[in-house]
């Protein structure tokens, strides 16, 4: 329990701080924020599995760069 509102606290840190950032920093940003998101996803998905937090964080990442314009 203690991990998971670990977790979130720290995507709701991620969430603000996109909100804050200049246009230029908005690609690093947005993909931190999908990584620290996918992560917590990959996760939660596969019972908290190393590779499954692995491979959300690196899928989240990509998104997350992809996705902040």
């Amino acid at each position: 329990m203690k991990k998971i509102t670990l977790s979130c606290l720290a995507t709701v840190l991620m969430a603000s701080l996109i909100m804050s950032c200049t246009p230029s920093q908005r690609k690093n940003t947005g993909m931190v924020a999908g990584g620290v998101a996918g992560g917590v996803a990959g996760s939660a998905l596969t019972g908290g599995s190393t590779a499954g937090t692995i491979a959300g964080a690196v899928g989240g990442g990509y998104i997350g760069r992809e996705l902040s314009n």
